[in-house]
């Protein structure tokens, strides 16, 4: 497997690093072959290259099975033409149409509910958001200085794209799917979403669908997210409940993420870059490797490759002992260990499995 490794900006140089040991850690468990390729993006990259995303990282990219894509910092970045912010382009350019982002709580571990175990599955292309709904131009404009007008665009190949992925999912946990959106209002947008939905849904027999109005679903989500397994909505509502989602369980240091496609697939974390943080060797790096566990256990379904199956597997349950143990944890998890130490202990627990 051909695997890239870009770090992104401020924590993403520590979180990334102890990801990819872990992940070698694994991959040397189970004779898992991995051409690991580091491949320039971000702030780095504007000061060595001169640009955040170089003219050769997509063409690089092409050529691999998947990514780790570290935080983006890009709000930080100058305001100038080569201070792009890459990572919309990079879902857009390779079509990773679905954000999968689960939710789990741990025993121990401080949040607002436990037993919470949850996925909720993204459309990632279209929607309201403008850096990726139009081929050229932008979905927003301001036509005089006093209105602003917003596009939002939704396709049925989008829809029903993003519908056939969660069912999948669905199909392999709990086969209960909810799909939220707001056809009350947005009677053709979301109209047309559920109407996808739907006719997927006809494929999936032994998977149970219901539907959800989003403000009430956010409100039930509060209330009892424990009733739900897994969730699909549209871009900006989806934006909107994962991060819902991730507060309940402990914050965005406990949310991890994949943008899947349909020949690759992307390790991004939900969180931020936390500049505030960075270099500290104290950010939190259980989003970014459950996000590369993520990885794995895509690439072993898509190319049906058990060592990656394994691989994934045995991630998950060194993470697992990990947050149960609590003896080597972050300060935001209750602990005291350092990013580091934290990744050094999830990698100890793979390899010990393997004398």
């Amino acid at each position: 497997m051909k695997i890239g490794i870009l770090e992104g900006d401020d924590i993403g140089h520590e979180v990334v690093p102890e990801t990819v040991k872990i992940m070698r850690a694994a991959a040397k468990v189970t004779n898992l072959e991995i051409d690991w390729q580091p491949i320039p993006i971000g702030r780095a990259a504007l000061d060595s290259l001169g640009t955040t995303l170089p003219s050769d990282t997509l063409s690089r990219l092409e050529a691999l099975d998947g990514w780790i894509l570290g935080p983006i910092g890009h709000q930080a970045y100058p305001k100038i033409p080569e201070a792009v912010n890459p990572h919309p382009i990079l879902r857009k350019h390779f079509d990773l149409f679905a954000n999968i982002r689960p939710v789990r709580s741990y025993p121990g571990i401080p949040s607002v509910h436990q037993n919470v175990d949850l996925v909720i599955v993204r459309e990632n292309n279209e929607g309201f958001q403008p850096d990726r709904n139009v081929v050229a131009g932008s979905g927003e404009f301001r036509p005089t200085n006093d209105v602003t007008i917003s596009v939002r665009v939704i396709t049925r190949a989008g829809s029903s794209k993003v519908a056939r992925e969660a069912f999948e999912l669905a199909r392999s946990r709990k086969k209960q799917l909810t799909v939220v959106h707001k056809d009350t209002v947005f009677k053709l947008g979301c109209g047309m979403f559920v109407e996808e939905c739907k006719r997927i849904a006809l494929e999936f027999p032994d998977v149970m669908m219901s539907e959800a109005i989003v403000d009430t679903f956010a409100m039930r989500l509060v209330m009892t997210p424990q009733k739900y397994d897994v969730v699909v909505t549209t871009n900006m509502f989806g934006d909107i409940l994962t991060d819902e989602a991730a507060g309940l369980v402990g914050g965005l240091g406990l949310a991890p993420g994949l943008c899947a496609g349909p020949h690759r697939a992307m390790a991004q974390a939900t969180h931020g870059s936390a500049p505030d943080i960075a270099g500290r060797n104290i950010a939190n790096p259980y989003a970014m490797i459950m996000s590369g566990q993520m990885l794995l256990d895509w690439l072993g379904r898509k190319h049906d490759n058990q060592a990656a199956l394994h691989a994934a597997g045995l991630i998950e349950r060194a993470v697992n002992k990990i947050m149960t143990e609590r003896k080597t944890l972050t300060g935001d998890l209750g602990g005291t260990a350092k990013t580091s130490e934290m990744g050094d202990a999830i990698a100890a627990a793979i390899l010990q499995w393997a004398e």
